[in-house]
């Protein structure tokens, strides 16, 4: 069945499903002792990313078997086409290593560049977000696929002072803290992986920008639940944030997150570096 022949919503309820049964996996494999690498790319990586990321493929394939996924660990085993899926089975390696469970599975649908559909579990937290037309949230109980309620989120308006931003523990770089500098900053909140787009979306923050390199697997489920609740994540220029750049290896350039489409224009982004 083609993803347009079911309402967004249904697909992203479906996504979540599936976000939730990799969480599973992968809460049973972090009681375990796991060894991990480091990639070319400076990053982590565990047999767990890989464990989830080969479920959440064969449960995409069984059930829209002609779309392309394109995932963190096998990137190069497709090709992004109008219509595809983005995966990071794991986001948040470092923190799942670390056991302090801050760390997610990310699945969206990309359609036409940008995210139709999408969900985010996170396993250790019991809490999974998904966004179709709208964003939601539920609670999970042990053991369950799916949550017993799904509650609607919604970002809430910035205040005129005193913002809360989440920021990275270990990713701070001076393009990042000159955009905030230009923000009334009042919390500073260490959150990790794609939660910080949730917890946006939720009302709990304002803000989260990021210069530094990432993935577009980090940021298109987040971005649509955010999105979809209500905020808005910029690119420099203040465009959106689109995705299948195959051509510059799925990179993401420089973005803000925001709760409040009014913070976009006390923004300033660096260009994406050629």
């Amino acid at each position: 069945m083609q993803p347009e022949d079911r309402p967004a919503d249904a697909i992203a309820f479906k996504l979540a499903e599936i976000a939730v049964e990799a969480g599973r996996l992968l809460r049973r494999m972090e009681q375990a002792a796991i060894d991990h690498r480091v990639k070319d790319d400076g990053s982590p990586t565990t047999e767990a990313d890989y464990a989830a990321e080969t479920l959440i493929i064969a449960r995409l394939n069984a059930i829209w078997p002609e779309i392309p996924v394109i995932a963190e660990e096998t990137a190069n085993a497709a090709e992004a086409a109008d219509t595809f899926f983005l995966v990071d089975p794991l986001d948040g390696t470092g923190d799942f290593i670390r056991g302090t469970g801050e760390y997610s599975v990310n699945i969206a649908l990309i359609r036409s560049g940008r995210p139709a559909a999408a969900a985010v579990s996170a396993p250790a937290l019991g809490k999974v977000w998904a966004a179709g037309e709208a964003a939601y949230s539920g609670a999970l109980s042990e053991g369950a696929d799916v949550p017993s309620d799904w509650e609607p989120v919604r970002v809430r308006p910035a205040p005129d002072k005193d913002l809360t931003a989440l920021v990275s523990r270990r990713h701070g770089d001076n393009a990042t803290e000159a955009c905030l500098s230009a923000l009334s900053i009042g919390t500073r909140r260490a959150a990790s992986s794609a939660l910080k787009f949730c917890f946006i979306a939720d009302g709990e923050a304002d803000v989260y920008v990021r210069c530094g390199p990432t993935m577009e697997w980090d940021t298109a489920a987040g971005d649509h639940i955010l999105v979809r609740a209500g905020g808005v994540v910029i690119g420099p220029g203040g465009s959106p944030l689109t995705y299948g750049h195959e051509d510059r290896g799925y990179r993401n350039g420089p973005f803000a997150a925001l709760g409040d489409h009014a913070l976009a224009a006390k923004l300033a982004l660096p260009a994406i570096a050629a």
